[in-house]
Formats: C-alpha cells, structure tokens, sequence
C-alpha cells in the first residue's frame, strides 16, 4: 500500500470517528436534555420555528474538537502539539467563545459583553501567532484578523436561523479550506488535517439532527465557536494559503470571498435592507435570505436544499481559483467576483420581491 493511501485511510477514519462522536454525543444530549438550552418557550421572534428545541448542539462541535485533539495526540504521540503557537491560540481562542456562547444561551447575556468576548477571541488568536498576512504591517493585517474573526463569529451567528443551513455552509468552507490546502500544501497527516476532518464530520453527524424537521439547534454556543473555529482555519487555508504560491496576500481575498459567498451575501442582504428601515443590523429577525425564500413559496427543506446546492458551487470554486489564480490573476478575480455578485443579486432580490405575509 502506498504512502498516498495511508494517509487517505488515516484521514478517512478520524472523518467518520467525528461523525460517529458527534451522533453519539446530540444523541445523549436529546435524551437527557430536552429542555435545556430552550432560553425562552415563548420566543419565536427570532427563531423561525415556532417550536421550542433544545439549543445545546454546539456542545457536540467542542467534544469532537477535544476527542480530534487528544486522539491526534494518542496516535500520533511523537508529534507535541503543545508546543505549537498556534494551536495554542486556538485552543485558549476556543475555549473562550465556547463558554461566552454557553452563557448567551444561559442567560442572554449583554451584546458588549458578547462583543468584547469575540474580540478577546480575535486577539489571542493573533498573540499565538495566527494573522491574516494580507500587508507588509503587522499592526494593520493583526487589527484586520480582529475583525474578521468578530464578523464570522457574528455573521455564522445571524445565519444560524433556519434548520441546517450554518451547519451545511460551515462544512463547505472547511471542506475548502481542507482541499486547498492538500493543493498548497501537498495531503498530510499533520494535526491541522485531522482536526479539520474530525470536525468537518461532527457537523456532518450534527446534520442528522438539524435537518428539517430538526430536533435540536446548535444554539449561540455552536455559533460562537464554529464562529472562531472558521476563522482560524479560513486563516491559515485561504487567507495565506497564496503566500505558499509565493503570491501577495491581497489576491486570497477573492478566494475566501467565493468560499464564504452564503454567509456573507446573507449578512450584507440584511444589514442593507436594515438599515436602509432605519433597525440596527444586530437585531434578530424573520428577514434572512433564508426567509424570503419561503415568502417565496420554498419548503423549509427546499432552503436547506438550495444553501447546500450554494455550498457545493462555492467550494468548488474557491478550490478551482486556487489553482486558476496561478495561472491568471485578473481571470481569476473576474470569475470569482462574477460570481459573488450573481448570487447577491439573485438573494438580494428575492429579499425585495417576496415579503413575510400580512398578519
């Protein structure tokens, strides 16, 4: 057997290991928690199911990341990972946005107290080494990795309102970041493979659960540190993943644009049309992308359907473009921003076209 197919097998299985944790792990959850994570029966203002659902999904997304780590260290004992910066920020970044979303989903805790908590995220990840090297300035590219963090973690939060959807565009940004890397990088067995693998397979065992009709949401602890999880590994597999290719930083922006075309065209659309009604864009809302394709006359599954269909096309683009950024710089931004704006256009619209029905 070759090398090659060594490490795929080793991939592959910490791929369904994370899969058969997460099952397991919302299993029990459901079973031994059925109203816990619910914050408030009688808010479905919000929510757009107008059934209360345990919130504590997200609690399977951080058992699969400990079981990734610890199995990584088990199996792979020679390697310290404790002594690498980076994962070092992760962990402490991790750890931080997971308790602060277990609170919010406790006690709905204050938005600055969420706010400073992110970018306390945001700023450890950047002490431990990790920083988006989009300038020659250190101050410039740390303050902008800050705020891509916090606008994740956000933007993954106000798209976590319908079944399925954060979780299966979450999945399709890793699955880039995972496939650009094997292309930059050459496959590898390393920590950050098995970590963003074992992942990538929680959430897809997450699914199972949060699928239309879900049972369970993954709640602001699932979306905060999904939120910091993405951020890390969109850092380092596609905001630097051009420096390999000994590009400028700067040209990674219309990759990472195209990876992350569902959560950011979802968060401009509503930032745009609230603020043009005079509400603050951090005030939740039935006025998604997502809903006004049920004002249209969509299924909630047909969403779901849809968002993944935008998944599969954004990833595999992102991955095309790394390869096609190479070759053609201006072809490449042309594609890719074409197609940003096709699908911001196309979800834009649908938001001015097909309104929430009179009561």
């Amino acid at each position: 057997m070759s090398i090659l197919m060594v490490k795929i097998i080793q991939i592959l299985i910490f791929f369904f290991l994370g899969i058969t944790v997460s099952i397991m792990t919302n299993g029990l959850i459901l079973h031994f928690a059925q109203t816990l994570g619910i914050r408030n029966k009688n808010d479905v203002i919000i929510r757009w199911s107008n059934e209360s659902k345990p919130s504590l999904g997200g609690i399977s997304f951080f058992v699969v990341f400990m079981f990734s780590i610890f199995a990584f260290a088990i199996f792979y004992a020679d390697a310290n990972i404790f002594r690498n910066h980076e994962f070092l920020g992760l962990l402490a970044g991790s750890v931080v946005a997971f308790f602060m979303g277990m609170a919010d989903d406790a006690y709905n805790t204050r938005p600055m107290l969420k706010l400073s908590m992110q970018i306390l995220s945001g700023v450890i990840l950047v002490l431990f080494d990790t920083i988006i090297q989009i300038t020659p300035y250190y101050s410039i590219n740390a303050l902008f990795t800050i705020l891509w963090v916090v606008g994740i973690m956000n933007s993954l939060n106000m798209l976590d309102n319908m079944d399925g959807i954060t979780a299966t565009v979450v999945v399709g940004i890793l699955t880039s970041c995972l496939f650009i890397s094997f292309i930059t990088l050459d496959i590898n067995t390393n920590f950050w493979t098995i970590i963003l693998v074992t992942q990538v397979g929680g959430l897809i065992g997450f699914l199972k659960y949060n699928i239309h009709p879900s049972k369970m949401f993954m709640g602001d602890t699932g979306s905060q540190f999904i939120g910091l999880f993405v951020s890390f590994f969109s850092i380092k597999g596609l905001w630097n993943s051009t420096s390999i290719l000994e590009l400028a930083g700067w040209k990674a922006i219309v990759i990472t644009l195209v990876a992350f075309t569902p959560a950011i065209v979802d968060t401009l659309t509503v930032t745009i049309n609230r603020i043009k009604a005079g509400k603050s864009p951090m005030v939740g809302g039935k006025d998604h992308t997502t809903h006004h394709m049920v004002y249209k006359g969509k299924t909630d599954y047909q969403v779901w359907f849809n968002f993944l269909l935008l998944s599969i096309c954004s990833s595999a683009l992102s991955i095309l473009l790394i390869t096609l950024i190479d070759v053609n710089i201006y072809l490449s931004w042309g594609v890719g921003l074409t197609y940003f704006l096709i699908v911001f256009a196309r979800l834009y619209s649908n938001t001015q076209r097909f309104k929430a029905p009179s009561k």
